[in-house]
């Protein structure tokens, strides 16, 4: 015990260490409908779609793919917000023994086309308002075919009319894909596939689900590869977590992207691994999310903390009952105090602060919702079966209870390596820990802390922007000499992106004109919010653009501000 202290802290309904079924993914889908055949398994704008439903869905999608060719261990993209088809896709997928390829669909050509041709997917399922963006970059990829569906797909009557006016008139487009060719239509393959139980061999340790691509400050997006054991155990250890919620009764609110990993395991897998009903939310928008919560009484609400900060900034919140809501695990990004107290009181319900990475499934640690303290600041203690430590930044040693380093980790639910980047996973994993860049600190009785960042990844509304990749985009523009990338505190979204830009000389342009630039190639969270030009950058004597000193006169401005 003395080595991990934080098992002390464990209340006795959670087990320190736990039985993982040794299956694959999709099990859990196929179990949940002979278990709840009839249950509601998803309501979405209106539309709702029993276990059972789901289930035979995936299998026909899963029939189809394996018609398109799609033999164990290749690579499908998924490209979509939460809805419905992303549910049936990334399970049909592993019914053909595929692996899913996770893609947010506010991505550029640029990043769709890098995603691709590095996973090597054959074929990826979007919508029909990305379509265009896909079939510009599909002959520089391995794609095959491309797979189209419309969120009207999904929708009752009349809302099935009605939203492609309301969409044409939000977004200017006006989508049409025959079925033929490399394209197919995603409501076509539903209707006319049989479904039908796919033999499959799988090594639950070794074999892939999860292609989950998570950048770098030193390059571009790295795919992480979870294996069926990562993801089982990650949803495994948030159900032992959870042990208050009750098996097929919960309301899960399902906002975070389902392409995002944390959204993925502890939303999608979780729910349907317990028999819960989730309620879909493609976009996060306050009043939508406000009116679900009133109409459709959602008990479990994971998010991110620029949610729960919108919804408590909304004027017209007092008009709404959010009672529904027992419990909240925030992830993504810091959770501040305020935030958590405020939540609380107005929900009844219980509002921790967890912590995780997409190479860790992603969730290593969390505060306790019941059971134990939790700790205001901390990230919690580590989850069962899970190791942590804080490893000396000069010599790799580990330390003490409150002296400061890098965390590492280690567990069942830990990565299996980057996807073809053996030098890249060495330098990460090593001896099974996962060094996870980020500097904190353990108290003497377990609980940890992140201080600082080892990386110089900016975290901005839940979302993870790399400055490297912001940093060559804006290098490609003519004007631009040089650029750095940093995150300035912001109060809404924990973090926002500034770019401080060098002209070259002779040169002039606006912020206006490089943010309209920015918005060409970068999905529009990565764009930066901020601009400052100067004559000059501070500097290393070997001329390494120092990215600290910025930060610290960001600091020291707003220090001046309080």
């Amino acid at each position: 015990m003395t080595q991990k202290p934080w098992l002390n802290q464990y209340p006795k309904e959670i087990p320190t260490s736990l039985e993982y079924e040794q299956i694959p993914i999709q099990a859990y889908l196929t179990r949940a409908a002979e278990q709840y055949p009839n249950k509601i398994a998803v309501h979405f704008m209106g539309k709702e779609l029993t276990y059972n439903e789901l289930y035979v869905s995936a299998l026909k999608f899963a029939k189809y793919l394996k018609r398109l060719g799609i033999q164990k261990g290749d690579r499908v993209g998924i490209m979509l917000p939460n809805t419905p088809q992303a549910i049936i896709g990334y399970f049909g997928v592993l019914y053909a023994g595929g692996i899913v390829v996770q893609t947010n669909p506010l991505y550029t050509e640029r990043e769709i086309e890098y995603q691709m041709k590095d996973s090597g997917a054959k074929i990826i399922l979007t919508l029909d308002l990305i379509y265009p963006r896909v079939m510009k970059v599909f002959n520089k990829t391995n794609l095959e075919h491309i797979i189209v569906t419309a969120i009207k797909d999904y929708l009752p009557f009349p809302k099935n009319f009605i939203y492609p006016f309301i969409q044409r008139k939000q977004t200017g487009l006006s989508v049409s894909v025959e079925h033929r060719g490399s394209n197919h239509l995603f409501k076509n393959i539903i209707a006319t596939e049989k479904a039908e139980n796919i033999p499959l061999e799988l090594d639950f340790e070794e074999d892939l689900a999860l292609l989950q691509y998570t950048g770098g400050t030193t390059g571009f997006p790295k795919g992480v590869m979870l294996t069926h054991k990562n993801l089982v155990a990650n949803s495994s250890m948030c159900d032992a977590w959870l042990y208050e919620c009750k098996k097929g009764e919960e309301v899960v609110l399902a906002m975070l992207p389902f392409f995002h990993v944390y959204g993925m395991t502890a939303v999608m897998i979780l729910s349907i691994m317990q028999g819960y009903k989730m309620i879909l939310i493609p976009k996060f928008d306050v009043k939508t999310t406000l009116k679900a919560i009133e109409k459709q009484r959602p008990t479990l609400f994971p998010g991110a903390p620029t949610m729960y900060i919108g919804l408590l900034n909304d004027p017209e919140l007092k008009n709404y009952d959010l009672s529904s809501i027992n419990s909240c695990i925030s992830g993504s990004a810091p959770l501040p105090v305020e935030i958590q107290e405020k939540f609380e009181q107005i929900t009844g319900g219980k509002l921790v602060e967890g912590y995780g990475l997409t190479e860790s499934s992603p969730v290593t640690h969390a505060n306790f919702l019941w059971g134990s303290k939790r700790v205001k600041g901390s990230i919690g203690v580590p989850w069962p079966d899970t190791e942590s430590a804080i490893l000396s930044l000069e010599t790799g040693e580990k330390l003490p209870p409150n002296e400061i380093g890098e965390l590492v980790v280690k567990g069942p639910q830990v990565m299996k390596g980057y996807w073809n980047r053996p030098e890249e996973t060495e330098q990460t994993l090593k001896d099974g820990w996962l060094y996870t860049g980020d500097i904190g600190y353990m108290d003497e009785e377990g609980y940890f802390y992140i201080v600082d960042r080892k990386k110089d990844m900016i975290i901005a509304g839940g979302y993870n922007i790399y400055p490297r990749e912001v940093e060559e985009v804006l290098y490609e523009h003519e004007a631009v000499q040089e650029a750095v990338v940093v995150g300035v505190p912001d109060p809404y979204r924990g973090e926002t992106v500034k770019a401080y830009v060098v002209l070259q000389k002779g040169t002039n342009i606006t912020e206006e004109e490089l943010d309209q630039f920015a918005r060409k190639h970068l999905a529009a969270y990565k764009v930066p919010r901020l601009y400052e030009f100067r004559n000059e950058l501070p500097k290393t004597a070997v001329g390494k653009i120092l990215r600290r000193a910025l930060l610290d006169e960001e600091k020291q401005k707003l220090e001046k501000i309080n």
